[in-house]
């Protein structure tokens, strides 16, 4: 619960980040155009910026699912061959009581 509270938070905090930065360049001494301009070259820049971003985390993540499944298959290899030495072990005490 402490954890969403914290996200919580956060996200607020950057929500009045925003809100603020809109506000001051609103109130800046440029005429109306000259601001729409810049907030709209801005919302590009903070689009790029979110879309590389998002495109980095993408390809981390693939490469972490990419570690993972290799890790998985040597696990599973490693069991197999302890499964098989055990069978291989069995069959040889059993072929021993026998004898």
């Amino acid at each position: 619960m402490s954890d969403e509270n914290g996200g919580s938070k956060f996200v607020y905090f950057l929500a009045g980040l925003g809100v603020g930065a809109i506000v001051a360049l609103l109130f800046a001494p440029k005429s109306g155009e000259e601001t729409r301009d810049l907030i709209a070259q801005k919302a590009l820049e903070g689009k790029d910026y979110v879309t590389a971003k998002g495109k980095d985390l993408r390809r981390q993540a693939e490469e972490v699912v990419e570690k993972g499944k290799d890790l998985v298959a040597q696990q599973k290899e490693q069991l197999s061959a302890a499964l098989e030495a055990g069978k291989q072990a069995y069959q040889e005490e059993k072929s021993k009581a026998r004898t």
